[in-house]
């Protein structure tokens, strides 16, 4: 048709001599550097100490964290046997191949030697990071964009997309978009006004919020992206293998904000309410 979109990106952002530098590396690039601004900012508004070399620990730990994490749960879960198979493969990042979930596992572990490291309660530097990190999630799912993958299913819709390659050449929804809007932007914007309370929110509330939306999202957007082809549809051609994987997290942010409102744990650093004070106001 002649109002098809065609998505015709370069992958490569630019080269220098054989160095090729990619979009996606540069979306966990900016990622790390607008979450560090974010949570550094935020922890000054909670009056979380966090110095200079404290972020710099829990830099590192957290990236070291996703970036095993989501290598290591996309040949568990994606791999479809093969890495069981060659083992080896699972060190070929340069064939793609990173998992959400396994990443958040692998950052909320990241946390957990950071905040060992650092002396900072657990949960309230997993609420900070989950209020970052839908940057990353921003990053990321507009990098899958230009690299022309995660693509949605067929459509008639004016702002179908055609892929070319793998995807032929209808158009299709642009999922990776749709993603980047909703588990970034559209959480992201909610929790920043959540972290604006004065006092904060107690511990667990950010991270609970942050599960129970992604989930949530995540696994609606599901309906409309294709699966990986080399799992297809699961339980009958009814889910795909990323809603099985984000009802757990669903499940778990509503525990979690359960949890939190039962032990209204302040978050360290920030003052308690008054009536948990033993105040009362005039």
């Amino acid at each position: 048709m002649l109002n098809d979109i065609y998505q015709a990106l370069d992958p490569v952002a630019f080269a220098i001599g054989p160095l090729q530098v990619r979009w996606y590396g540069i979306a966990y690039i900016l990622g790390f550097l607008f979450a560090a601004v974010v949570v550094s900012r935020i922890s000054k508004r909670w009056r979380v100490a966090i110095g200079e070399e404290s972020l710099y620990t829990i830099i590192l730990c957290v990236f070291v964290g996703l970036y095993v994490g989501a290598r290591l749960g996309y040949c568990l879960f994606y791999g479809d046997g093969e890495y069981l198979r060659n083992p080896i493969k699972i060190l070929a990042v340069n064939e793609g191949g990173m998992s959400f979930h396994g990443g958040m596992v692998g950052v909320l572990l990241g946390g957990a030697v950071a905040a060992h490291l650092t002396h900072i309660p657990f949960m309230t530097l997993a609420d900070l990071g989950a209020i970052a990190a839908p940057i990353g999630l921003f990053f990321g799912r507009c990098a899958n964009f230009v690299n022309g993958e995660l693509w949605g299913s067929v459509t008639d819709l004016p702002w179908g997309v055609v892929f070319g390659g793998a995807a032929g050449s209808m158009p299709r929804h642009p999922s990776q978009l749709y993603e980047a809007l909703l588990e970034g932007v559209v959480i992201f914007i909610v929790l920043m006004i959540l972290a604006r309370r004065n006092p904060p929110l107690f511990r667990g509330t950010y991270l609970g919020a942050f599960m129970v939306l992604y989930g949530s999202f995540r696994f609606s957007i599901e309906f409309i992206r294709q699966p990986d082809v080399q799992i297809g549809y699961l339980l009958g051609d009814w889910f795909t293998m990323g809603q099985l994987l984000s009802l757990p997290v669903l499940v778990a942010g509503v525990a979690l904000l359960a949890w939190s409102a039962r032990m209204r744990l302040p978050q360290q650093g920030a003052p308690q309410p008054a009536e948990d004070a033993g105040m009362t106001e005039a």
